[in-house]
């Protein structure tokens, strides 16, 4: 089969879309933007379609979510496909390299060690065999190869995760409560007479810790704060029909009127069993 014919054949699977974006980055026949983009160019995209697929997973929109894996694996091709051109590194060899570090790190189910352990037990050996791996690379300190791209409250997490491993945490919920009253105390004490980079600074220690306390209470922050954001939209989107039912516009209404919708719509939430 020809490069033409395997590029047209529906059925041809995963060598049919390395081909295609091997076309699409050809320096003489392909298409000019693909050919002009590099790993940082191409990154952003990588996170937006990441994001993409757990938005699709979060409205169980599983026809939608076909679109993003395939968006998301474009990604990995795309970036296969650089990497081949550059020598560092080619599709194949990093399916090898996955499929390699599957097998590692599960020796219960791939080798000869027993299965019979609990879920917790499974996490710790999880977590002594990656620590190997990173030694393996000298990555020698607690906090090596927590990776900088991750969104920040996600980043706080695996930070704070890597220090309780050591011993560097608290051991009751409530001393974290107590740390954010705190930075919420010195948040304010700068905001009155500090400098904005003094403010800004505080507020991240103050999320920081609030990040530590979904980690205590067993809250991955990030899905928190998708969810909180998703029922904000929700509820307001709720007030602006109730508004337009009195032929108004949010900008053509108040405080004090919007508010009392929203709280309206919360109670009415609350009745049916709606997440508050």
């Amino acid at each position: 089969m020809t490069d033409d014919e395997l590029i047209h054949d529906p059925d041809g699977g995963m060598p049919r879309l390395l081909e295609i974006m091997r076309r699409l980055r050809d320096p003489d026949a392909g298409c000019p933007w693909d050919i002009e983009q590099d790993f940082d160019s191409i990154a952003p995209y990588t996170i937006e379609e990441a994001y993409e697929v757990a938005d699709a997973i979060a409205r169980s929109d599983w026809v939608e979510l076909e679109g993003e894996l395939g968006d998301l694996l474009l990604q990995t091709v795309y970036h296969t496909q650089m990497g081949a051109e550059a020598g560092y590194f080619t599709f194949d060899s990093v399916v090898k390299a996955i499929s390699d570090k599957m097998i590692a790190r599960h020796p219960h189910v791939f080798g000869g060690e027993s299965r019979d352990k609990s879920a917790d037990q499974q996490i710790a050996d999880w977590e002594q065999i990656k620590a190997a791996e990173r030694a393996g690379k000298a990555q020698k300190r607690t906090l090596d190869g927590v990776a900088i791209g991750l969104p920040g409250m996600t980043r706080a997490v695996k930070l704070q995760k890597r220090m309780a491993r050591v011993g560097f945490d608290w051991d009751r919920t409530e001393s974290v409560l107590d740390k954010i009253v705190e930075e919420t105390r010195e948040l304010v004490e700068a905001r009155d007479q500090l400098k904005p980079q003094d403010v800004e600074s505080e507020f991240g220690d103050l999320l920081f810790v609030l990040a530590n306390l979904a980690r205590h209470l067993d809250v991955d922050p990030e899905v928190a704060l998708r969810r909180t954001n998703a029922k904000v939209e929700r509820r307001f989107s709720a007030v602006e029909d109730a508004l337009a039912t009195r032929g108004k516009t949010p900008a053509e209404s108040n405080l004090a009127e919007m508010d009392a919708l929203w709280s309206e719509i919360k109670a009415a939430e609350k009745t049916v069993g709606e997440p508050t």
